[in-house]
């Protein structure tokens, strides 16, 4: 079983090794009312990566570690400077396979390996306020450091770290950092030990992200999006297993925007190639969205039950909904971990790999970004002003609802080409991506409630076949009416906004 711990640190130089080195009085440091001396302990720790550091190189640390108070199996995962999400498991002989879980988007089936043994004798203050809560712990770790793998070499030094108590206000480390500065520290080069490890203890650079090149061509834009997108499904894919909330969605989110791009730029990068990936990225994200439209449509029913008056819920009405709702759940968390943990989904990102390492590129990728980019937008944005025009020559009913959700789809498929084509186009594809969205969001509206309806006239049905009044939804069905209604009146003004920046593009 894991658990996980928000922690919130920052690092200073100590002196040499073999110096003389103390922890600053940090007595006067304001709202300090006592420093508890925690005593020493000593810990030893094992840090595990691939042969090539995958986990290093994506600032990752992996450890086994013996010693203190928290001994066990720690992975540690970036959230922004200095800020960082720590997972621990009990202490094993063998990776947990919680863990293992947790590093897999980016390990995939490569060995985990001993790369680096950090032996450290920690001396240990706690500052806590006058009512005697702790504030943070202060340390003065000598550390030393020895190759396991990868290099040979050893290394020793002495640093202070300060973390934030839980829960505790950042701006009190700027306080203790204040203190430690005047007594002559500075804060540490190295982000980590483990990072200072791999620099002072030799070896070959394994894994080295390589620095970006400017985009000059369409290709490199178009790469640049497709890129992104791949990261940000290996990045959230720890976050999905550990229930962060709304990242399945933007898992599901960055696979629909690497799809439409593929689409968007057949022209630059060669579908042939992007098409069998195109399927299987629609195949995760059905994986990820089992069950979340339907959530989505459960609680807008919900909020509307909300805002009726008493006298208008007649009979069971809730319960009628949660389980219809219910009925037709489908997923559930052993299922999506399934899928994360299956050679499938491994497969998937391994074809994404090679994609970007190897780019099936087209003639036109080599050609002025400027055209080449405005042109697939211009052709995304036509077929989107095809659909809302004739959604809006067409009467109320089954065939404005159609073509007013292809719209939708459309104008989601030309946000994402004007976000791709940004870097390239400037403020015009900037002003199109946000007239995109409030379309989107505009249609997605409206679509809702079609759905809302749909569903309605479902449970309506069960109502009264169980013997109970379906008064209620009938006057839920005719406010879905209404809200659909607002939102084709409001469409033609809608429309003509986006028309106005498009020309620009």
């Amino acid at each position: 079983m894991a658990d996980t711990k928000r922690e919130i640190e920052r690092k200073y130089e100590g002196p040499p090794a073999g110096e003389d080195a103390r922890l600053p009085d940090l007595t006067g440091v304001s709202g300090v009312s006592g420093v508890i001396d925690k005593g020493v302990a000593e810990l030893d720790a094992t840090y595990y990566d691939t042969p090539d550091q995958r986990l290093a190189a994506a600032s990752r640390t992996l450890r086994r570690r013996t010693g203190g108070d928290d001994a066990g199996w720690h992975l540690k995962l970036p959230v922004s400077e200095g800020v960082r999400d720590e997972i621990h498991a009990p202490l094993s002989d063998d990776l947990p396979q919680s863990l293992k879980g947790l590093v897999r988007s980016r390990v995939r089936d490569a060995e985990l390996v001993p790369l680096v043994r950090l032996r450290s004798t920690r001396d240990i203050r706690h500052l806590v306020d006058a009512d005697g809560a702790l504030l943070a712990e202060v340390s003065l770790d000598r550390v030393r450091a020895d190759r396991l793998s990868g290099g040979e070499g050893t290394a020793e030094w002495t640093e202070i770290e300060v973390e934030l108590a839980d829960d505790g206000d950042p701006a009190f480390l700027d306080k203790v950092e204040k203190k430690l500065r005047k007594a002559g520290l500075s804060p540490s080069t190295s982000p980590s030990k483990l990072a200072r490890a791999l620099a002072e203890t030799g070896g070959p650079a394994r894994h080295k992200t390589i620095a970006e090149q400017p985009a000059t061509t369409a290709g490199d834009h178009v790469l640049a999006y497709v890129r992104t997108q791949r990261d940000a499904i290996v990045e959230l894919d720890p976050a999905v297993r550990l229930e962060v909330e709304d990242s399945v969605h933007r898992m599901r989110v960055a696979t629909r925007r690497m799809r439409s791009t593929f689409r968007s730029f057949g022209k630059v990068i060669d579908r042939a190639v992007t098409d069998p990936i195109a399927d299987e990225l629609k195949w995760l994200a059905g994986e990820l969205g089992v069950d979340r439209d339907q959530e989505v449509l459960t609680e807008r029913l919900m909020a509307a039950l909300d805002e009726l008056p008493p006298p208008l819920v007649v009979g069971p009405v809730r319960d009628r909904v949660d389980t219809w709702s219910r009925a037709r759940r489908g997923g559930s968390r052993d299922r999506l971990i399934a899928v994360l943990d299956g050679k499938r989904y491994l497969d998937l990102l391994s074809g994404l790999d090679t994609l970007l390492a190897e780019p099936p590129m087209r003639k036109a990728a080599t050609h002025d970004p400027d055209k080449v980019l405005a042109k697939a937008v211009e052709k995304d944005l036509k077929k989107v002003s095809a659909l809302v025009e004739q959604a809006l020559d067409l009467p109320p009913g089954t065939d404005r609802d159609h073509a007013m959700h292809e719209a939708r789809k459309k104008a989601k498929r030309t946000r994402y080409a004007s976000e791709a084509a940004a870097p390239a186009l400037g403020k015009p594809a900037e002003s199109l991506v946000k007239s995109m969205k409030s379309l989107q969001s505009l249609l997605g509206e409206h679509q809702d409630s079609v759905m809302g309806r749909v569903t309605l006239r479902e449970v309506a049905e069960q109502a009264h076949a169980a013997g109970e009044s379906s008064f209620t939804y009938g006057v839920l069905y005719g406010r879905e009416e209404q809200r659909a209604a607002a939102v084709e009146a409001q469409l033609p003004k809608e429309w003509e906004a986006v028309e106005g920046k498009a020309a620009a593009v």
